[in-house]
Order: C-alpha cells, then sequence, then structure tokens
C-alpha cells in the first residue's frame, strides 16, 4: 500500500473542512482531550469542547449513575461536540453504552477490547465511533469493524498501554502505512511542536492526556497534579505487564509492585496486590504513596497547572509557531 505523506508543512490541511479531523467531530482545532480515568470528568470536557478541541468524559472510573450525571451537566455547560471514552474491560459496559444512546453522545472512543463487538452497535444509532489502538495490526482490525477513526498511542502515554512499547513515532507512520481512516496520535505529546512532529509523520490530528491531567478542571487531586509537574525524567514506568500494562508515576506502590515482579510474582499475586480502588486512591484521594499514579513520560516536561481552555489555546498556537519555524 502506498502511503502520501505531507512533506510540504506549508500545505498542511490544519483546521475546518480541509482537516479529517475537525471535519469528523464538528470541531475547531484537531486536538482530543483523552479520557483519563479520575481526571476526565464534565467541568474538564466542557472546557476543551468550548475552547475549539475535542473534550472527553472518562467513562472508565465511573459508574452508571454518575456517567449519566457528567453527560447532562456536560451537556449543559458546552453546545460544543464533546465524546465518551469507553474502556471495554470494565464492569458495568452495557449500562454504560445504554446511557451513551440514550443521552445522545454524538462521538465515542473505545478502548481495551475487541472493536467488532459494539461498533456496529453504536453505528446503528448515529454515534461516531474512534477505537484505540497500539499496533498496525489492531488499527487494521478497528477499520475493519467499522471504526470512523483510530487513535494510535504510543509508548510514553500514561495509563494502560500497549504490551509492544512501541513508541508514537515508530507507531503513526505504521499506522499511516496499514489504514485509510483518520489517525490520532497520542503518547508523548504535550506542546505544539509535538503536535506538529505527530502531524508530519502521518497523524490528521491529536489526543493529549497528561497536559490535562495538570489543568484546573481536572478532578485529579491537588496532590497528585503537584507530582506531576515536579516530575522528571524517568519518574515514570510502565508496569504489572502480567496484567494490563500501565505507565505509573514512580512511588511506594509502584516500587513494591517492581519487588513483585522481580520475585516473579503470577497474574493473581499482582491482582491482590493491586486490590481495588488503588487508581482512585491515589489520583483522586491524593494517596501518594500507596496509590496507583498513571501518567506519561511527557509529565517531564510540564512545569505548571493552566485552564484547560488556555491548553487548547496554547498548543495551537505553539503549533502554528512551529509551523512557521520548523527548526
Amino acid at each position: 500500500m502506498s502511503v502520501t505523506y505531507n512533506t510540504n508543512i506549508s500545505k498542511f490541511p490544519l483546521r475546518g473542512p480541509g482537516n479529517r479531523i475537525t471535519q469528523l467531530f464538528g470541531i475547531e482545532y484537531p486536538i482530543i482531550q483523552a479520557g483519563m480515568i479520575w481526571a476526565s470528568g464534565w467541568k474538564l470536557a466542557s472546557a476543551v469542547s468550548n475552547a475549539g478541541g475535542l473534550g472527553m468524559i472518562g467513562a472508565g472510573s465511573m459508574y452508571p449513575d454518575t456517567l449519566r450525571e457528567h453527560i447532562q451537566k456536560c451537556k449543559a455547560a458546552t453546545d460544543k461536540p464533546f465524546s465518551v471514552n469507553l474502556p471495554m474491560l470494565y464492569p458495568d459496559l452495557e449500562k454504560h453504552i445504554q446511557i451513551i444512546i440514550e443521552e445522545g453522545v454524538k462521538v465515542v472512543f473505545t478502548s481495551a477490547g475487541n472493536p467488532k463487538t459494539w461498533t456496529q452497535h453504536f453505528k446503528n444509532h448515529g454515534i461516531t465511533v474512534v477505537h484505540v489502538v497500539s499496533s498496525s495490526k489492531f488499527a487494521l482490525k478497528a477499520q475493519e469493524a467499522g471504526c470512523d477513526a483510530v487513535v494510535a498511542e504510543g509508548f510514553e502515554a500514561g495509563g494502560h498501554n500497549g504490551r509492544e512499547e512501541t513508541t508514537t513515532m515508530v507507531l503513526v507512520p505504521a499506522v499511516k502505512r496499514a489504514v485509510t481512516i483518520p489517525i490520532i496520535a497520542a503518547g508523548g505529546i504535550a506542546t505544539g511542536r509535538q503536535m506538529l512532529a505527530a502531524m508530519v509523520l502521518g497523524a490528521d490530528g491529536v489526543q493529549v492526556g497528561s497536559r490535562f491531567v495538570a489543568s484546573e478542571e481536572a478532578s485529579s487531586h491537588p496532590l497528585f497534579k503537584q507530582a506531576i509537574i515536579q516530575a522528571k525524567e524517568g519518574d515514570t514506568q510502565l508496569s504489572m505487564k502480567k496484567l494490563t500494562p500501565v505507565r505509573l508515576l514512580k512511588n511506594k506502590f509502584f516500587e513494591a509492585v517492581q519487588d513483585a515482579e522481580k520475585r516473579g510474582a503470577n497474574e493473581e499475586e499482582l491482582k491482590q496486590l493491586l486490590g481495588r480502588a488503588r487508581a482512585k486512591r491515589g489520583m483522586h484521594e491524593g494517596d501518594m504513596d500507596e496509590g496507583e499514579l498513571e501518567i506519561g513520560q511527557v509529565s517531564a516536561l510540564l512545569e505548571d497547572i493552566l485552564p484547560a481552555g488556555l491548553i487548547v489555546k496554547k498548543l495551537w498556537a505553539e503549533f502554528n509557531e512551529a509551523l512557521q519555524n520548523p527548526i
């Protein structure tokens, strides 16, 4: 399959009807806020959407009634498009899906599961479906399942991650070669210059997670936000590959997981160590020692906590500056 790349950066389809992502979602900028658990409630999603990006409610940390409440509040807070992230490995999946349909959500990002299972059901209700992938093989499966776009999420990303450990710089062009549907790059993107790099590699837009966790509207705990902006290179690492790989900020809990894995702990032992509500304990309740702290490598570049709308505008301004002065 032949692939055409945008080698003349002055002719990028950046926004509006010329860009496949802004056209697909009906948004102003090809900037997507990731659906991070315990961080992506209605306040963050509506703020991003109001600023011209695509905000996203993270359903993975929500009971069905909570998800419905956040969708309704988001609809009241913005008249712009927004989406819901739906990890397919969580309980209450079918209840979540029914609520998404009943509340008239127009865009769903699915992850951590087979896209064939629910994509056609969503599309039968007029919902645009995007699936998160960590390899070109799974990107092709998502396209074959009828997904409207894919998120190519590299190894740098926080939270649940691919076992392949493929970096964004390798993954995006590989996915570009494999599929014809729009591609959203994710993992290691927090600046406009990184956004430009992803689009040079073949992405039509970007999904940004860690930068929005450290925003004023994110529902993550203030102590977690402070830990993110204080993080340095090497302070995060992929862990728990025997369960579901997840990138964590290093702390006492992370070290316990590392010790268990070094002595050959099996899947059941790791499940017991993880226990229940470990992520909530860290990211939402602020236990910086014993909580699970999911964040990306790009946290090492973050220095401040900003309003989400300003983050969108700053990304876009940096992108255009890099476009005019690429070196």
